[in-house]
């Protein structure tokens, strides 16, 4: 696409955010219509800096290759610097900021483990599937659309998962306190990040750079592309915006729960009635007044943006069958796999660990088998190693 096309994307990402952005605002008030910018700023500097977790882990599974992974590792403890001590203020003031802490148990397990499969087979996690398609690929908007159903599916199955072994959440911060904890968490980051760079080093001579971060020029800013720890800062201040503009974490997948629950509604179906909805009044409300909702929408309206200025927005042709087919597997298992382990690598993983909660970095640890095995999958659907 040319100059005047790509100008008419970045037109219709901007109106789509004001309109987003108006439509929140209207349905619940200043704070989502701010969380709606906030998910776009995450989607723009998502594309820019090609931030994504599943080729990341792919590349640490299967060449060593770590520096996307340890630029996730920089994202997380810049971002815990400040929400560790900022919820550790709010559980002595009562300051009304929370963090997501969840049970530890079988649903969590199996739940990051399927999520795992079907990153490597959809080719996105749930940011990525967000950022990727809403900047042109047709394949991740299959793998969307799979995503979606594959968590009405385990919306359907809530009343027999729920009853699975669990232990109840552990934040390490009530536990132990936000210094003790944060210290701890700084230490295992630090730790993982030399470990990385150490195999790189150990397999190729020498670890890939993670980038500077030099005074940008506005043309860069704008069009890109950031380096892989311009964007970890980005992302960081993402989700501490989040924190302290809605008073919770960043989330992803809990909104298309909603969506595919809405759209079953549209066919004919009660959501309203299923156990999963019965103390959620988002179920009934409209998908502006959903936090997340409005943040994917954003984060989508963001990536869009970016594509179009950086003259890159060019959506392709539909996949081959055996892609698109692992697109639509991918979806299903992420859509199900999210549902069952509360999140994905942004709810669960990253959002969960700048919690506090043992549940952040236990979700990575049952994805990255799951992980290996969608990466081995990945040739038998003619899918890039």
């Amino acid at each position: 696409m040319g100059g005047t096309p790509q100008r008419l994307v970045v037109g219709l990402a901007a109106a789509g955010l004001v309109a987003v952005t108006a439509g929140a605002a209207m349905a619940a008030g200043p704070v989502l219509a701010a969380a709606a910018v906030i998910g776009s700023l995450a989607g723009f500097a998502l594309y820019h800096a090609a931030f994504g977790f599943t080729g990341a882990w792919r590349r640490v599974l299967t060449d060593g290759r770590s520096a996307g992974a340890r630029a996730q590792l920089v994202m997380i403890g810049a971002a815990a610097l400040a929400s560790y001590p900022l919820l550790g203020w709010a559980e002595t003031s009562g300051a009304p900021l929370y963090g997501f802490v969840n049970p530890i148990g079988v649903p969590l397990a199996l739940g990051a483990f399927l999520f795992g499969i079907g990153m490597q087979l959809g080719g996105g996690c749930g940011s990525g599937t967000l950022f990727v398609a809403g900047s042109g690929s047709t394949r991740m908007l299959a793998t969307l659309a799979a995503f979606i159903a594959g968590s009405v599916v385990a919306v359907l199955h809530f009343p027999v998962w729920i009853t699975w072994p669990a232990l109840p959440g552990v934040s390490v911060i009530s536990t132990l306190g936000w210094l003790p904890g944060l210290s701890l968490l700084i230490l295992a980051l630090a730790t993982a990040h030399l470990l990385l760079q150490h195999r790189e080093r150990t397999r190729h001579g020498a670890a890939t750079t993670i980038g500077g971060l030099g005074w940008p020029s506005p043309a860069l800013v704008l069009r890109g592309p950031w380096t892989l720890a311009a964007g970890a800062l980005a992302l960081a201040g993402v989700s501490l915006a989040t924190l302290l503009v809605t008073g919770a974490p960043w989330g992803i997948t809990s909104a298309f729960a909603l969506w595919g629950s809405k759209i079953a509604a549209l066919a004919g179906a009660s959501p309203a009635s299923w156990p999963y909805w019965a103390s959620d009044p988002a179920i009934g409300a409209s998908l502006l007044a959903d936090r997340t909702s409005v943040m994917d929408f954003g984060l989508m309206l963001g990536a869009l943006a970016a594509a179009g200025l950086a003259g890159r927005f060019r959506p392709g042709p539909w996949p081959a069958m055996r892609s698109l087919l692992a697109a639509v597997l991918g979806g299903l298992l992420m859509g199900y796999g999210a549902r069952l382990s509360t999140g994905c690598n942004i709810g669960a993983f990253v959002s969960g660990t700048l919690s506090g909660s043992l549940h952040g970095p236990l979700w990575l640890l049952f994805a990255l088998p799951g992980n290996w095995i969608g990466v081995k999958l990945r040739p038998r659907f003619d899918l890039e190693a």
